[in-house]
């Protein structure tokens, strides 16, 4: 299986509440930090609402 690997690249501070709980969420706190999480539809669309603050790259495992 797939997993995703999605990295923090800009803060997370002044933003709209959702997105900042979105990204807790997916296991990112700092700039940076990386989090390996498997490839289903609600991790995907959690990333979608995100995208302008990660970066993904695909993982086989």
């Amino acid at each position: 299986m797939t997993k995703i690997k999605v990295t923090l690249e800009r803060s997370a501070l002044h933003r709209i509440p959702e997105h900042r709980k979105i990204v807790k969420a997916l296991g990112l706190g700092r700039v940076h930090s990386t989090s390996i999480l498997p490839n289903n539809a609600s991790i995907r669309g959690a990333i979608d609402k995100v995208a302008y603050l990660v970066s993904i790259e695909e993982v086989n495992e």
